[in-house]
């Protein structure tokens, strides 16, 4: 449930009416997610039937439950499951870009109220969380780690188990959003280490990450938690891009 809304804010919106974060309308008055009625209801949620694995849209005509889908049956990823709330479309991008290049925290309502819609079926319950770490340039750059506040939306109120003392970027990989799939695993080869490798072995690890594209990424990240000892390894992101063809 959400924490009451206090006189001092009622005050300030009267005074200054908040604009809707996507289409700059004014925002109605049900919610405080700074995204207005017509915005909520334009977000695309990624529901059944998915692949048990990676949680990727199937057909309607395609098995659903309990069936994986092509690429995970041919190269079966170091997670056991993976899971999006929605399509990485105009304005999942909005928002993610808000919060990760401009350090806009007004969007985090509006992505909480996002991941409370989703209510992502199938995560195991982990015993640890780990968001996907940034380099430390990239992180003095930006000022924040945006994987890092999606894990708390992700799982409020479990701030002790979300750790960023347990997965490190040893290479400063260059951008993964302009290459392919090949190369986006050759550039994260060996990128990642676990520091703490005592406090890994034998538990359950949820990696959160803002987007999956091919997943290169979490995969990366998991198979490196588990070299470590991980006795199971699951994924949360946001969004996830979703290839038509």
């Amino acid at each position: 449930m959400p924490p009451p809304i206090s006189w001092k804010t009622i005050l300030l919106d009267l005074l200054f009416p908040p604009r809707c974060l996507l289409c700059g309308a004014f925002s109605d008055w049900d919610g405080r997610e700074h995204l207005c009625r017509d915005c909520r209801q334009g977000i695309v949620y990624i529901r059944p039937p998915l692949c048990a694995c990676c949680g990727k849209a199937m057909a309607a005509g395609e098995p659903g439950r309990n069936h994986r889908c092509q690429d995970c049956l041919v190269h079966p990823p170091p997670f056991s499951v993976a899971r999006s709330c929605i399509r990485y479309d105009q304005a999942a991008s909005l928002l993610l870009h808000r919060l990760k290049y401009h350090g806009d925290t007004a969007v985090l309502p509006g992505l909480r109220h996002i991941i409370e819609q989703a209510a992502v079926a199938g995560v195991c319950a982990p015993d640890l969380i780990v968001p996907v770490p940034l380099s430390p340039r990239r992180l003095q750059a930006r000022g924040l780690n945006q994987a890092a506040l999606l894990a708390r939306l992700f799982f409020p109120g479990r701030d002790p188990d979300i750790r960023f003392d347990l997965l490190h970027r040893v290479r400063d990989t260059p951008a993964q959003t302009t290459l392919s799939g090949g190369a986006r695993r050759r550039n994260l080869r060996s990128a990642f280490a676990v520091t703490k490798k005592a406090m890994v072995k034998g538990k359950t690890v949820c990696v959160v990450d803002d987007v999956y594209t091919t997943g290169t990424t979490v995969s990366e990240c998991s198979r490196t938690l588990r070299l470590a000892g991980a006795k199971e390894v699951c994924v949360l992101t946001l969004a996830m891009v979703i290839v038509t063809v």
